[in-house]
């Protein structure tokens, strides 16, 4: 592992984040850097930082959404539900996308390695039509994937998760990020994970102008 830290800022309701996700595995496998997953808060931030969330953007905006994550979806070979069951097109409650992103948080405070929950609560939602807004539906899953489902849903209120998810929407707005997947590497932003390539290019070109050891 390098002391290269790749910063991904994202909501747990973003279906980019879960199309990026292989691709994204690849790349922090292939460059041993450090992925902090940083979910924050989407609906917060991005319209103070110039996004536009979907269901606020007029209807060919919307339309042609749907047709890219339907070019993606076959391009990457990754199943996709274009309208999802569970996903909440009206924003309602308001923390329902928050409660998976405080599970992710939950299991780096633990210290585990959570990509393969975060991909497998992406997959749930786009996917598999399950309601992670639901807290027995995330233990299930975390579970599944070999996490202590029922201990990361304790912790999901903590003040200490609280603060971390605080601290990533404060640092994603100081960022100017305006959209979900953000990845941030040495302070330069990737918006997308259709810019992943520039991501893996970015950290070839990091470790081969680093002086030998």
């Amino acid at each position: 592992m390098t002391d290269t830290d790749l910063h991904c800022f994202y909501s747990l309701s973003s279906p980019w984040a879960y199309l990026g996700g292989p691709q994204l595995q690849d790349i922090v496998r292939r460059h041993r850097v450090r992925l902090l997953l940083k979910p924050y808060d989407f609906q917060a931030v991005v319209p103070r930082t110039g996004g536009i969330p979907l269901r606020t953007r007029p209807e060919p905006r919307r339309s042609y959404h749907a047709l890219e994550l339907d070019r993606w979806r076959r391009h990457l070979g990754l199943p996709l539900n274009l309208v999802p069951k569970h996903y909440r097109s009206d924003g309602q409650p308001p923390d329902w996308n928050k409660r998976p992103g405080w599970t992710v948080i939950a299991a780096q405070l633990r210290g585990e390695d959570a990509f393969v929950l975060s991909h497998a609560l992406l997959r749930a939602l786009w996917a598999e039509e399950r309601d992670t807004s639901e807290a027995a539906e995330r233990i299930a899953i975390a579970d599944e994937n070999g996490y202590d489902g029922a201990a990361l849903q304790a912790m999901e209120g903590s003040a200490e998760v609280q603060a971390a998810y605080a601290a990533n929407t404060a640092e994603a707005e100081q960022l100017g990020v305006f959209g979900s997947p953000t990845f941030v590497l040495d302070g330069e932003r990737f918006w997308g994970q259709d810019r992943l390539d520039f991501v893996d290019r970015a950290l070839a070109m990091r470790a081969a102008t680093r002086p030998a050891a």
